[in-house]
């Protein structure tokens, strides 16, 4: 289960690996949307990872998992 996982626990990692996916898919079958979905999610999981790293406060929670 990827609940499970240590790094869908870590901050924005779900996130990240869902972007990725999205990227994945939507460059294989053409998709514009799909790949802009997949690049808005990365980037939005990159940034909570980033200030979950530095130990900063995101949205008034420390921890996202």
């Amino acid at each position: 289960m990827v609940a499970d996982s240590k790094l869908s626990r870590s901050n924005g990692g779900f996130m990240i690996i869902f972007g990725v996916v999205l990227l994945i898919i939507g460059f294989i079958t053409g998709i514009a949307i799909v790949w802009t979905i997949g690049t808005i999610v990365l980037v939005v999981g990159l940034v909570l990872w980033l200030f979950g790293a530095l130990g900063h406060a995101v949205g008034g929670r420390r921890h996202y998992y």
